[in-house]
């Protein structure tokens, strides 16, 4: 599980400025455009006793999400700047927004670690040492693993988290919407690979993984589970994005044979059958865009949530009727997922699509991307679209 800084008590920051920002969908097929007005949150819909208002604002492309020893929450994102967010007097409600760092490439995913921050790019990993005694004029990062492999732009945004073993999980997308001949020459595509925090050891703890952007590990098991993107260009609601648990290493989940377990791909499925490969926990919806994932394990909400998984659903990019833009949370119990249901939903209210319009995201009020417990049981959201962080509280 991941957790993020001390808060107590909350306040709605109104108002946020129009900006132009790169409002890509998950495989980024999208063009700069302005944001539409941000969500009415009093229209949201989550269940009795809950309550979401406005932590940050203006992060720009906020994505995925860590926290500092010292309650600083750090943002990565798909565009050149990595965030520092402080709260300093712990009323839920962000005091500063920094730009940390800036001219790298896609900084998507961040992890922190015995007072470093580890910053996931397209083709690298890097760390910033001592980085929260240093927020106003961080060290130059030092590089961990280079020449992670890219091929056409596709899937290389980046996750980044460290296990219950010690060691940093990071993932390498598929190099296109579906292919083999590249995975097969370069075997760390579509892949979760793992390295010690210096950098070496580096393996491949999972196979046949097509775009993850979200994992975490059972606070009570230790496995670790993960969404991933199903391809496009089968259709509206095939296939469906997956929720993933590999309990061990070596395992391989079907890309590019099979998807959702269940469904052959129409130019590779007939080379190796869906038999062959770990079936889903949990299917998530046609292009939904599951992504950022974390366990809770907290006090703040109620019991029924210990041990459940909040899931961000970016959004579909390719679909008629658009689909997603919502939290998700997912009970398990075992290797099993017993329920899945909306958590924080309404982000699409008023939205329509057409068949001519299939990848039209830009109505959307916003784009959930990341999930994160704060130390006192509250959950924050991440949004790539209205550049904001909600947090979620529970009887207050």
């Amino acid at each position: 599980m991941r957790f993020a800084s001390r808060t107590a008590g909350f306040a709605l920051v109104a108002g946020l400025a129009a900006s132009t920002w790169l409002s890509a969908g998950i495989d980024g097929q999208r063009g700069e455009q302005a944001p539409p007005a941000p969500p009415p949150l009093e229209k949201l819909t989550l269940p009795s006793g809950f309550r979401i208002q406005v932590f940050a604002e203006n992060v720009r492309g906020a994505r995925s999400l860590a926290r500092g020893d010292k309650g600083t929450i750090f943002v990565g994102s798909r565009g050149a700047n990595v965030h520092a967010v402080v709260d300093r007097n712990n009323d839920g409600v962000a005091d500063d927004v920094k730009v940390l760092a800036s001219g790298l490439r896609q900084p998507n995913g961040v992890a922190f670690r015995n007072g470093a921050l580890y910053v996931a790019e397209a083709t690298r990993i890097v760390r910033y040492d001592g980085i929260e005694n240093t927020l106003d004029a961080p060290p130059p990062p030092a590089v961990v693993l280079d020449g992670l492999p890219t091929r056409g732009g596709s899937h290389t945004w980046k996750y980044l988290a460290f296990g219950p073993d010690g060691l940093l999980y990071v993932p390498v997308g598929a190099p296109c919407n579906i292919c083999e001949d590249p995975i097969l020459a370069e075997p760390r595509f579509a892949s979760i690979v793992r390295l010690k925090p210096d950098g070496t050891g580096v393996e491949i703890f999972a196979h046949g993984i097509r775009n993850t952007v979200g994992f975490d590990w059972h606070p009570e098991t230790r496995e670790l589970w993960f969404t991933d993107n199903g391809r496009d260009d089968m259709g509206d609601d095939v296939p469906e994005d997956e929720l993933n648990v590999a309990p061990k290493p070596g395992l391989h989940f079907g890309y590019p044979y099979c998807h959702q377990g269940n469904v052959a791909d129409p130019m590779f499925g007939a080379r190796r059958p869906c038999r062959e490969f770990v079936a889903p926990a949990a299917l998530m919806g046609p292009h939904v865009a599951a992504i950022g994932m974390t366990f809770y394990t907290g006090t703040m909400f109620p019991r029924e949530f210990r041990n459940a998984i909040f899931i961000a659903q970016h959004g579909s990019w390719n679909r008629s009727q658009p689909i997603g833009y919502r939290v998700m949370v997912a009970r398990v119990s075992g290797q099993k997922v017993t329920s899945v249901e909306p958590f924080v939903d309404g982000f699409l209210q008023g939205i329509r699509g057409t068949p001519s319009q299939n990848r039209a995201t830009g109505d959307a009020f916003a784009r959930p991307a990341d999930v994160l417990q704060l130390p006192d049981g509250s959950l924050l959201i991440s949004d790539d679209q209205q550049h904001r962080i909600y947090r979620v509280t529970y009887g207050k």
